[in-house]
């Protein structure tokens, strides 16, 4: 069973993968008792936001994680991945400016680092 950090690698990992924009990483243990990281991402296109939900899903059920739901694949200009204590949210530029999800769960640079395959 993959904890909490490595869960959030594969998950970055699998969006590099294909190749996601901004990739950002925010700790919301001390914010919500409902998940402890949430990683946002962004796609050029519909079929990108879709490619990159699906590698998520993919790459995590290969690891043994349980993908408690995706949403939004329909329209493709936002998808959200419930891996539990991580979400992940694929979004277009435009969308992801507009909810600006960042500023919403107050991700101070402490709280927030740009997420990097390396580590």
């Amino acid at each position: 069973m993959l904890n909490t950090k490595e869960k959030t690698q594969a998950v970055v990992s699998a969006l590099e993968d294909v190749k996601a924009l901004d990739i950002t990483v925010i700790d919301t243990s001390n914010l919500s008792p409902l998940f402890e990281r949430m990683v946002i991402a962004s796609a050029q296109s519909t079929r990108q936001t879709k490619a990159l939900a699906n590698s998520v899903v993919v790459k995590l059920k290969e690891l043994g994680a349980t993908v408690h739901g995706t949403e939004g694949e329909d329209s493709g200009e936002w998808v959200l991945v419930d891996l539990g204590e991580v979400i992940v949210h694929i979004m277009q530029p435009a969308v992801r400016a507009y909810y600006n999800l960042e500023e919403l769960w107050d991700a101070r640079p402490s709280a927030r680092a740009v997420a990097n395959a390396k580590k």
